[in-house]
């Protein structure tokens, strides 16, 4: 995973949450994903957010059928395991082209 170079997200948190969701869905669609694990990964590219942030933006994926949960017990422990749905998934093929199309214009050379 790439790592990003912004270290001071929370000054433009409310511009990024689109990018969070996106990379939530990315690994969602890779693997199962939990808490924790994706607040490991939002960090090594450079978002800070708290699990009192984090676990909001979890729910309200699953409560638009973007992603599933189900609690596990692994290692010793409960935690709630979240898996992308078919919804999440053509959500996330389309906002991919939609990424493509914006990036093409942000870094077009004049």
């Amino acid at each position: 995973m790439k790592k990003s170079s912004s270290h001071n997200t929370g000054k433009f948190q409310d511009l990024y949450s689109g990018l969070i969701r996106l990379h939530i869905l990315h690994h969602a669609a890779e693997e199962p994903i939990f808490g924790f694990g994706i607040l490991e990964e939002l960090a090594r590219h450079g978002y800070r957010l708290s699990a009192g942030t984090l676990y909001p933006l979890l729910h309200g994926m699953e409560k638009k059928g973007y992603l599933r949960s189900k609690g596990e017990f692994s290692e010793g422990r409960s935690r709630r395991v979240y898996r992308v749905t078919v919804l999440g998934r053509k959500a996330l093929e389309e906002a991919k082209d939609k990424v493509r199309e914006l990036f093409g214009e942000l870094f077009e050379e004049i």
